[in-house]
């Protein structure tokens, strides 16, 4: 495949040596790297001309080649014997066997049998492929992805009729006088994004942060607003409450570009400030502050992460914390608006083509008549023969091995056996499956499950598109090797196809191809593609969506009513709504679905920390990252530690209603004293996701991770072997 070979700076005495252009393998930032193949291995440099980080990586990004010549690397695809060990096999028999599981289990229990499980790290390519995949390939309409864990997709999708996790390039965080974050801790999970907001602060601008926990982004902040855990909604509706008290609210950008805000105006009147302080814990005169920093601003931006949205009311914290943005007439406005902080590499464009249960390319509604007549055409096959929604992904997880449920899964690029809530039980319908297949460069936790484990090839080795949290379609181009013994997970996929007879729908002379088909599956949908190409985007750093047409330079800032060559893409006023208005929504306050009691009387939070990302697949094998973080680690107040006679750097057991965890203890007065936190990185005994409570958000189907009743335990004696 074609690569992009960069210039690179040389030192003295030294030929120059060949860079690619590419990209982070990690977090949504997708950060601009150059990869070189200098000294024992791969090396990696910043791309300082990359708009997004300036050149800028933190530690994962700066050791992400690591994993390429790593010993672990799986090079030959595994299967279990009958001493129901995995052993190495040939492609040939370990495909032969993944396509008579799916013929028998398809027979024997019907086509929706047989579930794909995606990741977001996939390329765009991939997920469409495998969306396809499902669709035309096996006929199943079970097909979803780790992205799932989202909310603030379905809160835009009603606010605004599109999900888009920024509709702003992130340069334009420098620029705005007020930003509210709520539930994100940027500072650790993507510290180049950092950079924009020390220049927000720099530029006299002020910062508002929303969390449970003093993090390292809370500290940077002008005001810290730290909330009982599961109270984002209450705090949202208080200080709307305030802002329309205070007469600070946008009225004519109210009237003129959105609906629904006399419900909100009666429903936030009883959210006054002393109530919101006995809900929230947050001080009254706190809450006056930030009220008055939001009203008195000329530009505000709300921002919100995972810590408001991975809750089982989600969905609405998102919608509340929308309307302050609405309120204050900023969405569409320069420098100011509201945005989501999409974590995962490919979080956004893993959704939009095709990976969920309920949706078709183009970010497309799977129910909807004209949908199904496009992709049929597209596709080349009859509308009747495209399956309807499938379930969320806990819900197919939760339902595995059961009459109601799938009875084999392939899983590419997911580790659920770490990442999906309530750990324990997962990993039980996991073992109850018939059979499972597991696609993966790394044996992971559930890749020790499978049935069939096929080597896939990584992020460098490979080249496809990603979008980025912005919005921002970039490439991905190969700057590695492929390991011999190794295959990309779309061989794999069209190879499945054709064993199974339906290779004639899976033809592609290479990764551009399948790209070239997704933007015509995409053309005319919200998230419309089909005016990128490969060279479009090379030439000019990425290119945002909707892109209608290759004379079209792409949409950097949605809601602005923008016209191009005097065809106006947005409808008036700018939203994506059948009205064409925003739309506001009426949020009551509930209460998590499950909160301290006398028998776990304690919060229990979880997230990420610098050195590791999601499942940890990746970085716990890498050296210098193991060596930051060596092992999970449970935070919590000293007060809350002298209460259980727990000192720093104890081993600490943690218990909820579906499991126990251990960790090392971390005193810090950054967090409440009625809450600890942990990081979810780890497998295990030491797996955060044995805690957590698989509650789902009504609409988004979105676990609660975020949240659940804890309490401390005694550890059990340790054997001979942990001591």
């Amino acid at each position: 495949m074609t690569t992009h070979v960069s210039p690179a700076p040389t030192t003295d005495n030294e030929d120059p040596i060949p860079w690619i252009a590419t990209h982070c393998p990690y977090c949504a930032l997708q950060c601009g790297m150059h990869l070189g193949a200098a000294g024992p291995g791969p090396e990696i440099r910043g791309n300082d001309h990359f708009p997004v980080n300036n050149g800028a990586l933190c530690i994962k990004g700066w050791t992400a080649a690591e994993t390429l010549a790593h010993p672990d690397r799986l090079k030959t695809p595994l299967a279990r014997n009958r001493q129901g060990d995995l052993v190495p096999v040939s492609w040939e028999n370990a495909l032969g066997l993944v396509v008579e599981a799916i013929r028998d289990t398809q027979r024997r229990y019907g086509p929706d049998a047989v579930g794909i499980l995606g990741g977001g790290s996939l390329t765009n390519e991939k997920a469409y492929l495998l969306g396809k995949f499902a669709r035309v390939g096996l006929g199943t309409a079970n097909i979803d992805y780790n992205g799932r864990f989202s909310s603030a997709a379905a809160a835009s999708n009603r606010a605004f009729g599109i999900d888009r996790g920024l509709p702003f390039p992130v340069q334009d965080i420098a620029k705005a006088d007020v930003i509210l974050l709520a539930g994100s801790n940027l500072a650790e999970t993507m510290p180049p994004i950092m950079q924009y907001f020390e220049a927000q602060l720099g530029n006299g601008g002020r910062l508002i942060v929303s969390d449970p926990r003093k993090t390292p982004t809370a500290e940077t902040a002008t005001l810290h607003l730290k909330n009982v855990p599961g109270t984002d909604a209450a705090l949202a509706n208080g200080l709307l409450h305030l802002l329309i008290r205070n007469r600070t609210i946008d009225v004519g950008y109210i009237e003129d570009r959105t609906e629904g805000f006399d419900d909100v105006k009666a429903s936030v009147a009883a959210y006054w400030p002393e109530h919101v302080e006995r809900v929230t814990g947050v001080p009254e005169a706190h809450l006056i502050e930030a009220a008055d920093m939001l009203g008195s601003a000329g530009t505000v931006m709300v921002l919100t992460g995972r810590g408001i949205e991975q809750q089982s009311q989600g969905v609405n914290n998102t919608l509340a914390f929308i309307n302050i943005a609405l309120a204050l007439g900023q969405v569409g406005k320069p420098n100011g608006g509201y945005g989501c902080l999409t974590g995962q590499g490919n979080g956004q464009g893993g959704r939009e083509h095709g990976q969920k249960a309920d949706q078709l390319p183009g970010y497309r509604n799977i129910s909807d008549p004209t949908a199904r007549r496009h992709m049929a055409s597209v596709w080349g096959v009859a509308e009747d023969t495209i399956p309807g929604a499938g379930v969320s992904a806990y819900e197919m997880l939760d339902q595995a091995g059961t009459d109601d449920g799938v009875r084999m899964l392939m899983v590419i690029g997911t580790n659920p056996a770490v990442s999906a809530p309530n750990g324990l039980h997962v990993e039980e319908r996991l073992k109850s499956l018939n059979f499972m297949a597991v696609s993966d460069f790394f044996v992971s936790e559930t890749a020790s499950m499978a049935n069939v484990v096929l080597p896939t090839t990584q992020w460098a080795e490979e080249e496809g598109t990603m979008t980025n949290l912005e919005g921002r379609v970039i490439l991905r181009q190969q700057g590695a090797r492929v390991p011999d013994g190794v295959l990309s997970d779309t061989d794999i996929v069209c190879e499945l196809a054709r064993r199974l007879g339906k290779g004639r729908y899976f033809e592609y002379t290479d990764t551009e191809a399948i790209f070239s088909e997704l933007r015509r599956a995409s053309s005319g949908g919200i998230a419309d593609y089909s005016g990128i190409t490969y060279e479009k985007i090379r030439i000019n750093a990425g290119i945002y969506w909707p892109c209608p047409s290759e004379s079209h330079p792409g949409t950097p800032r949605l809601f602005g009513n923008a016209v191009v060559d005097g065809d106006s893409f947005l409808p008036p006023p700018g939203f994506f709504t059948v009205s064409g208005r925003a739309r506001f929504h009426a949020i009551r306050h509930r209460s998590p679905a499950e909160v301290p009691d006398a028998e776990y009387p304690i919060y229990l939070t979880t997230g990420r920390v610098m050195a590791h990302y999601q499942s940890g697949t990746q970085t716990r094998r890498q050296t210098r990252l193991v060596e930051m973080e060596p092992v999970a680690t449970l935070e919590l107040h000293p007060i809350l530690a002298l209460r259980y006679h727990i000192s720093d750097g104890e081993r600490v057991q943690v218990a909820t209603r579906r499991g126990c965890a251990t960790f090392r203890a971390k005193l810090s007065t950054a967090i409440r004293e009625d809450t600890i936190f942990a990081p979810f990185h780890w497998a295990d005994t030491e797996s955060a996701n044995r805690l957590t409570n698989p509650a789902l958000d009504r609409t988004s189907r979105m676990p609660e991770f975020k949240i659940c009743a804890a309490r401390i335990e005694g550890l059990p004696e340790r054997t001979d072997h942990e001591a």
